[in-house]
C-alpha cells in the first residue's frame, strides 16, 4: 500500500485530496495543526472512503519543533512515503510571527514545508516512485524575495507577504528539482486557482468569513481546487514533466523571478539557516 503525506489535511483542498487518495487504496497520513479539527477530518475521510486508510499526525508549520517531532513520528511508523504533498497555506492580513520569529506567512507556507520536505526526504527516496507536490499560487506573479528583510519588519502588507511566500514555493521546487534529478523522486509545483477554502479566514476571531461567504459563488469548490493535485500525484503521464509548473493539469510558465537560479539558490541557503537544517 502507497502512503502519502498531506499538510493542511483538515479541511478545504487537503481533506478532499486526502479523501480520494484513500478510496485511490492508499494510506494517507493527515498531518494538521489542531487536533480538534484534525480528529473531525479523519472520522469524516473514514466516513467517507470506500478504501485505503488513514491516520493523523499533529504537526504545526508555524513551529519548527513541531514539525521535527512530526517527522520523527512519521518515520518511526512508515519506513517509505511515496507522497508529500505540501498543501497548507495561510493568509495573514496583519503580521503576525510564528513562534521561531518568523513572518508568519513564509513561517508556515514555506519554511515549515522546506525542513518537513528535508526531514521526510530519506523516506520518500525509498519509494518507488516518489512525488513531492508544492502548492503555490499565481500570487507568486508579483512576489519577490526580500532578502534584506524576508521577515517583513518593515513595510509589511499581506499582498507583499503572501506574494513572497508563494514565490518561495517555486524557488523551492526549483533547487529542490535540481537536487533530486538522479533519483527516484519527482518534484512538481502547481496553482490550484481560485478555491473557497478557509484560506484568509482567521480562526480565532473569524474575520473574513464574512467576505468567503459573498466571494464563494465565484470560487471553485475544494475537490475542483485539488483535481491538478491529484492528477500530479496519480499519474502516470507527469513524470517527464518533473520539476515543472502546472496550471488547470497542464505545464504553465511561472513569473520571471521564479526561474532565477541565483535567487533560487539564495532562498534555499537562507532557508537552511533559518530553519537550522543544513542539506546536503
Amino acid at each position: 500500500m502507497k502512503i502519502a503525506a498531506v499538510t493542511g489535511a483538515n479541511s478545504g483542498m487537503g481533506q478532499s485530496i486526502s479523501l480520494v487518495l484513500a478510496n485511490s487504496g492508499m494510506h494517507v497520513i493527515l498531518l494538521c495543526r489542531n487536533e480538534k479539527r484534525g480528529k473531525e477530518a479523519l472520522a469524516n475521510i473514514e466516513k467517507q472512503k470506500k478504501n485505503g486508510s488513514v491516520e493523523l499526525q499533529l504537526c504545526d508549520l508555524g513551529s519548527l519543533a513541531s514539525v521535527k517531532q512530526a517527522a520523527k513520528a512519521i518515520q518511526a511508523r512508515h519506513k517509505t512515503i511515496d507522497i508529500l504533498i505540501n498543501n497548507a497555506g495561510i493568509v495573514t492580513p496583519k503580521r503576525q510571527e510564528t513562534e521561531d520569529g518568523f513572518e508568519m506567512q513564509i513561517g508556515v507556507n514555506h519554511l515549515g514545508h522546506f525542513l518537513l520536505t528535508n526531514l521526510l526526504l530519506n523516506a520518500i527516496k525509498r519509494a518507488d516512485d516518489g512525488r513531492i507536490i508544492i502548492v503555490s499560487s499565481g500570487a507568486h506573479e508579483w512576489g519577490n524575495f526580500y532578502e534584506k528583510d524576508p521577515h517583513l519588519h518593515e513595510h509589511y502588507n499581506v499582498l507583499k507577504g503572501y506574494g513572497q511566500s508563494k514565490l518561495c514555493n517555486l524557488l523551492f521546487a526549483q533547487v529542490l528539482s535540481k537536487k533530486l534529478a538522479e533519483t527516484n523522486v519527482s518534484v512538481f509545483a502547481m496553482h490550484p486557482g481560485a478555491v473557497s477554502t478557509n484560506l484568509g479566514v482567521n480562526r480565532d476571531s473569524g474575520f473574513g468569513a464574512t467576505i468567503h461567504k459573498l466571494l464563494r459563488p465565484f470560487f471553485q469548490t475544494p475537490r475542483e481546487g485539488a483535481d491538478t493535485t491529484l492528477y500530479l500525484a496519480l499519474s502516470q503521464k507527469v513524470k517527464a514533466d518533473a520539476g515543472k509548473y502546472f496550471v488547470n493539469r497542464k505545464v504553465t510558465k511561472t513569473a520571471k523571478q521564479a526561474q532565477d537560479v541565483q535567487l533560487a539558490q539564495k532562498c534555499w541557503e537562507w532557508s537552511e539557516k533559518q530553519t537550522g537544517y543544513l542539506t546536503l
